[in-house]
């Protein structure tokens, strides 16, 4: 498995931007999908964005498209989210997740009730705070 740490997390203002990192060890890193999911209060957690073990292919919640962007880098074993154009209701625990062997593809087709099944490593969160 992967040990996943997030980091970035914070307090902004309405239409601000943050950067999240998530720090992996463990020598699966660059076979893994990676993703972002979020928790607002008193809500399930959901699916925010993935990106493909080469980086090449990305998936993002509509709620975040055209605003957030995930990248990541296999050398550094870290992988991104920078949000722009925050709004209160992105306000949540933000957590990356790995996925050994699971592809865009599959994570695109499935519904958004089933898009943690795969991810298998998990973060504690770094806690999102949007002021309005």
């Amino acid at each position: 498995q992967v040990q996943l740490v997030e980091s970035g997390g914070g307090l902004v203002q309405a239409g601000g931007s943050l950067r999240l990192s998530c720090a992996a060890s463990g020598r699966t890193f660059s076979s893994s999908a990676m993703g972002w999911f979020r928790q607002a209060p008193g809500k399930e957690r959901e699916f925010v964005a993935a990106i493909s073990r080469s980086g090449s292919s990305t998936y993002y919640a509509d709620s975040v498209k055209g605003r957030f962007t995930i990248s990541r880098d296999n050398a550094k074993n870290t992988v991104y989210l920078q949000m722009n154009s925050l709004k209160p209701e992105d306000t949540a625990v933000y957590y990356c997740a790995a996925a050994l062997g699971l592809t865009i593809a599959v994570i695109r087709e499935r519904s958004a009730s089933r898009r943690e099944a795969g991810f298998n490593s998990w973060g504690q969160g770094t806690q999102v705070t949007v002021s309005s």
